[in-house]
């Protein structure tokens, strides 16, 4: 953690205003720094262009940009903004006044307090844990307390930094490289974090998968030494607003993927550490539904392992019989995602029976072909399901789009020699390829939704809020989806 943000009750040394661009006075609600506020604005060095910033006496002045142009989401970016000013002037503790400058139509003031904490707290981190004594970036800046003058605005900061807080667990978990992070050291962290925030950790271990059939999970990570583990937690409160209600989470988690005897070719193993990261937003979803005391039940399945090549390894022609009784003929080893999340999927319909699944997976390339890094792919065979992911979607800005998966797309993946190959021979439509092998380990009452975030887990340079690395994505997501249950 480059800094850690703390809601403090104290007497901050800078206040926080922000500024339009086109103001031409001061409101008379800023009263108690309108001289200060009519400098900022005179000076040639600051236009109030939105994210720019400026330190004039006690007040950090951030720029709005143009009334009207300002955009819910764009109060992560101004949080993001605030902290790095900060950090650049080495200040420890302010307190956020835009609630003043900001009016209630873009958001009220808890939601306010909430945006800017998540952009302070996720713009703050960065992968620091394997900074050695050579390293010349500039040093850990400590912690940065922040307070505000509003009740309201105080509470949403509190919420804001326990998701952010939580994005970064998943972050700095998935930034963790092959050789520390495989499945023994995945299913301690897990446990880990469990203590930490109240909830139950469970392991299957190797042995066991063998015993219960999971034999996707089994297979895909039998080449390994570090050998594979299926990772269940529970957030189970005894306040619920629906008992009925049961939600699980299911989420990709190959610490390290080679592609296996389909070995993956020049530098396509580079980064391959972060095909974990659906499993790391579901592990960090869970963090923050326990720490935001969520009334609801909710269930997280994380299939680990390492797809790796030796003598004990998978390979094309092997035919699998998961663990529902489906037999998959391999056509690819490097399509190893599906049948670890399949193995999920079908334990969870057997064993905890939920009333909804979502799985997450960095599953194919083909999504990052079809949407690029704007937004993840979305299936969902359930229109209530889906019109409640895409309303916490569009509240995180995590964006979502919806594509097919029809009758045909099932057919296409059925084999000659076994009920299904987890590669079709073509690659045509091949990430709708991938939710259509899901579907079939998955009971058809209940609703399921396929988010493939391949596009958006990670980022290759410097980008908003996120610097190069794990962003986090679907933390935020799922936490407010488990909400709206």
């Amino acid at each position: 953690m480059f800094m850690s943000i703390q809601i403090r009750s104290m007497r901050p040394k800078t206040y926080v205003l922000g500024v339009w661009q086109d103001s031409k006075r001061v409101s008379n609600a800023l009263s108690p720094w309108n001289g200060v506020c009519l400098e900022a604005i005179a000076s040639p060095n600051f236009s109030g262009k939105r994210g720019e910033t400026t330190i004039i006496g006690s007040v950090l002045f951030v720029g709005l940009g143009k009334k009207g142009a300002l955009k819910r989401d764009d109060l992560r970016s101004l949080g993001g903004s605030v902290v790095r000013a900060l950090g650049k002037a080495e200040l420890r503790s302010v307190s956020i006044n835009l609630h003043l400058t900001i009016p209630q139509g873009i958001a009220n003031e808890k939601e306010l307090g909430q945006l800017v904490a998540e952009g302070m707290t996720i713009a703050s981190w960065r992968v620091d844990q394997f900074d050695g004594s050579a390293t010349k970036r500039e040093s850990k800046l400590g912690a940065l307390q922040v307070t505000s003058k509003s009740k309201k605005v105080l509470g949403g900061l509190t919420r804001g930094v326990i998701l952010g807080n939580a994005v970064n667990d998943a972050r700095r978990i998935a930034a963790t490289p092959p050789n520390i992070c495989n499945p023994p050291w995945m299913a301690k962290e897990a446990k880990k974090i469990a203590t930490k925030c109240g909830l139950k950790c469970s392991v299957i271990s190797y042995a066991q998968a063998v015993k219960l059939g999971l034999n996707g999970i089994v297979n895909v990570g039998k080449g390994s030494q570090e050998k594979p583990c299926l990772i269940i937690l529970e957030h189970n409160p005894r306040k619920k607003k629906n008992r009925d209600e049961h939600l699980c989470l299911v989420g990709k988690t190959i610490t390290y993927d080679t592609g296996g005897y389909s070995l993956k070719i020049s530098n396509g193993m580079k980064g391959m550490k972060y095909d974990k990261n659906g499993g790391m937003g579901v592990l960090g979803a869970m963090e923050a539904i326990a720490n935001l005391n969520v009334p609801a039940r909710v269930t997280a399945i994380l299939p680990c392992a390492e797809n790796m090549v030796s003598s004990n390894a998978y390979r094309p022609d092997d035919i699998i019989e998961m663990y529902n009784g489906v037999t998959v003929e391999v056509t690819n080893t490097d399509a190893e995602g599906r049948l670890v999340l399949a193995d999920g999927l079908a334990w969870a319909c057997k064993q905890i029976k939920p009333t909804k699944i979502v799985d997450m997976a960095t599953l194919t390339g083909g999504v990052v072909v079809a949407l690029g890094s704007f937004c993840a792919g979305l299936w969902c065979n359930n229109a209530k399901l889906k019109k409640q992911i895409e309303s916490a979607s569009k509240n995180t800005g995590e964006r979502v789009w919806e594509l097919p998966l029809w009758e045909d797309h099932r057919d296409y993946m059925r084999a000659k020699h076994a009920d299904l190959h987890n590669s079709a021979p073509a690659r045509g439509a091949h990430p709708i390829q991938g939710a259509a092998f899901l579907s079939f380990f998955v009971d058809k009452d209940i609703p399921w939704a396929h988010i493939d975030i391949a596009g958006v887990s990670s980022v290759e340079r410097d980008r908003g809020l996120y610097c190069t690395g794990p962003t986090g994505w679907g933390v935020r997501l799922l936490a407010e989806l488990a909400e709206s249950q």
